[in-house]
């Protein structure tokens, strides 16, 4: 792994909206984008057509295009929302090699069951701060 290339802003990122903790996700990401460097495109229509990748791609891991046209996917993206707001995106942590490639691992496994997230875990990872909390309710959330 390698350190994430400078991004040009804003910063097209590409997510699930009918995921509770994706939707957590990118509301703390918006709320900390000050200076507008993201732009969350909700890939979750079933007739969405206008991402970087096919639908089925997108809704599998996140997915962020920068100005220049750069594509991200899954720990990259999420490196690339993280230093756009302001927050330590794990750079050096996660250029070691082991490291990355647990982290490339262990996204793959909580992408894959993210639906399976208990409300009462995603509730308690936003009143820690570390995620906004959603707003939800009958099994859809909102930003």
């Amino acid at each position: 792994m390698s350190r994430i290339a400078a991004t040009t802003y804003p910063l097209t990122v590409y997510y699930d909206a009918t995921c509770p903790l994706c939707v957590a996700e990118m509301g703390a990401m918006r709320a900390r984008d000050a200076g507008g460097r993201l732009n969350l495109v909700d890939c979750s229509p079933l007739g969405f057509t206008s991402g970087p990748a096919p639908r089925e791609a997108l809704m599998t891991a996140m997915h962020a295009v920068d100005a220049a046209g750069h594509v991200l996917s899954g720990v990259a993206a999420i490196r690339a929302c993280r230093a756009a707001v302001g927050l330590p995106a794990g750079g050096a942590l996660l250029d070691l090699p082991v490291i990355g490639a647990l982290a490339d691992r262990a996204y793959a496994v909580l992408a894959r069951n993210r639906y399976r997230l208990p409300r009462w875990l995603i509730a308690r990872l936003a009143n820690r701060g570390a995620i906004a909390p959603a707003a939800c309710a009958d099994d859809h959330c909102r930003l």
